[in-house]
């Protein structure tokens, strides 16, 4: 019985355990499925956070590239060249349907008379929307990429084309800046596209959408096209940039030229005048009389003048022999046109070279019934310039005076032209007339008269004695009496003493005013000798009517 009892025991306790095990693996196991589940439940938890951060992450990004795209899009925003690359496009886009309803054009019936109708109608639309954008047909942004032409340039033959050249180069370099600017801004594009290609395709892996892909062939595209426009813009700008500096260079090289040909030109010019000035300096010692040293400055200047004229004309007319025959044609009808101031030019050469009329000499020009006298202030080329004096002209003719004249040299071939201090004579023969009554002493009224002549008028006959000596040698002269003349004439109411004397040619009239007077109070204290005047003896008879006094006769 105790063994049985012990083996009961035993069993029991051995299935105590077993169940005991039973009851423990049982419950290891559902807590197993229960950490299971619960690792499962963490696991989705986390992978639908690390879910959630990559959909957040990829949303950022997608936004992140957009704001990049949109930025650059603010970028080339109003581009001209995308501008210009748009009509391109358009350009390939209308040809592509030219050729279209070409094709269809073939395939439709021919008695389908309305279809070919519009069809025409539209290729000729298409044909002039070609037209309109004709620049765009090889080139993505038309015309620019051809640079400016460099425009020829003739040489420079003169101090004003050195004006012209310098304008001339400015307008070069503006147009090489303007070429270049044109490659940087098409760089600038090319590397913004590159960008924006870059962001789409960034974009396009990100969230891959069809419109993504489409832009992403376009701007392929697009960036293609530019870079190739970048290409061929770039050798050209260095091409062209070459051919410039070239034509620069040679322009610089014809102003340096024609800069030390004006210097060479001064320098002759400046020697002329300095050669002048010294034969002035040395011919004014030679000189005594400032008019004749005027003229001769004058004619100097001429000279000088002329061959400045002709230094110039030969050193900048290339063909002088074809302005001379041009001249000989055109001489005639100049000559024609130009005939007084041909005549004037001629008439200044005959003045000057034959010394007839100087500056500061006296003279008198008579020309239809109008008499000046007066001082030759200048003498030009074409005129010669007066001034008028109070003269006997002055006070007998014309009542005024202080006058400017300007007489044409031509006037020394057709006009009287007196001239009163001709080879430094400086001195004129000037008359008094006095009439007496014809039962005075003529001769003792003669020897009086001659006596004061003598008196005021010495130093004059003694210079013109003098000054005629010297014009011996020059002119022929037979009567050079130079003593006071009193000369007696009888006229139809008296007998006229007439009293002749040498005076100033410059001032005439100061002695004839103190002459007159002194013979005048000299006749009239005389007993012998009375003033005449216009009279007339009436002889009156009865009956005997007495005609009237006839004034413009006595």
């Amino acid at each position: 019985m105790k063994n049985i009892f012990k083996i009961l025991l035993l069993t029991l306790f051995i299935s105590f355990s077993f169940a005991q095990e039973n009851i423990k693996e049982t419950v290891s196991n559902k807590l197993s499925d229960i950490e299971a589940i619960e690792v499962k439940r963490l696991k989705e938890i986390e992978e639908e956070k690390l879910k959630q951060k990559k959909e957040e992450e990829k949303k950022a990004k997608v936004l992140a590239l957009k704001s990049e795209i949109n930025a650059i899009d603010a970028e080339l925003k109003n581009n001209i060249l995308l501008k210009r690359y748009s009509n391109y496009d358009a350009y390939r886009r209308i040809s592509q349907e030219l050729d279209d309803l070409k094709d269809t054009l073939e395939d439709v019936n021919p008695k389908n008379e309305d279809k070919i109708f519009q069809l025409n109608n539209k290729i000729r639309i298409k044909e002039n929307e070609l037209e309109l954008i004709s620049e765009y047909k090889g080139s993505p942004i038309g015309g620019l990429i051809n640079p400016p032409e460099i425009e020829s340039y003739e040489a420079i033959s003169n101090p004003f084309g050195i004006i012209n050249a310098l304008s001339y180069i400015k307008k070069l370099e503006n147009n090489k800046k303007q070429f270049s600017s044109i490659e940087e801004r098409i760089s600038e594009i090319t590397n913004l596209l590159d960008e924006k290609l870059f962001a789409y395709v960034e974009l396009y892996n990100t969230d891959p959408k069809p419109e993504y892909k489409e832009e992403i062939n376009f701007l392929d595209k697009e960036k293609k096209d530019f870079h190739m426009v970048l290409e061929i813009v770039s050798t050209t700008e260095e091409v062209y940039t070459r051919k410039i500096e070239q034509v620069i260079l040679e322009t610089k090289s014809q102003i340096s030229n024609q800069v030390e040909k004006i210097f060479n030109i001064a320098m002759i010019i400046f020697s002329l005048f300095l050669i002048a000035f010294l034969i002035k300096l040395a011919l004014k010692k030679y000189f005594s009389q400032n008019e004749n040293y005027y003229m001769t400055n004058k004619v100097i200047n001429f000279f000088v003048v002329f061959f400045i004229m002709m230094i110039i004309l030969f050193s900048y007319i290339d063909n002088v022999s074809y302005v001379v025959t041009i001249l000989g044609f055109a001489s005639a009808g100049i000559a024609i046109a130009l005939k007084d101031w041909f005549m004037s030019l001629f008439g200044w050469m005959v003045i000057v070279t034959s010394g007839s009329i100087h500056v500061g000499d006296r003279i008198k020009v008579t020309r239809n019934g109008l008499e000046v006298v007066g001082d030759v202030l200048d003498i030009s080329l074409f005129k010669l310039t007066v001034r008028e004096d109070i003269t006997l002209t002055s006070y007998t003719v014309n009542r005024r005076t202080g006058r400017i004249f300007f007489i044409p040299n031509n006037y020394i071939f057709s006009e009287m032209i007196a001239n009163y201090t001709h080879s430094g004579l400086r001195t004129v023969w000037d008359g008094i007339d006095i009439t007496i009554t014809f039962d005075s002493n003529h001769k003792k009224a003669q020897h009086i008269a001659k006596e004061i002549l003598k008196h005021y008028s010495k130093g004059y006959t003694d210079i013109t004695r003098k000054q005629l000596s010297k014009m011996r040698s020059k002119y022929q002269l037979r009567a050079t009496g130079v003593e006071p003349r009193v000369y007696t004439f009888v006229e139809s109411y008296g007998i006229v003493i007439s009293s002749w004397y040498l005076t100033n040619s410059y001032a005439a009239l100061v002695l004839r005013s103190t002459m007159s007077p002194e013979i005048l109070e000299a006749f009239m204290k005389e007993d012998d000798i009375h003033i005449a005047y216009p009279t007339q003896t009436v002889n009156s008879t009865t009956g005997v009517r007495t005609p009237p006094l006839d004034l413009e006769s006595v």
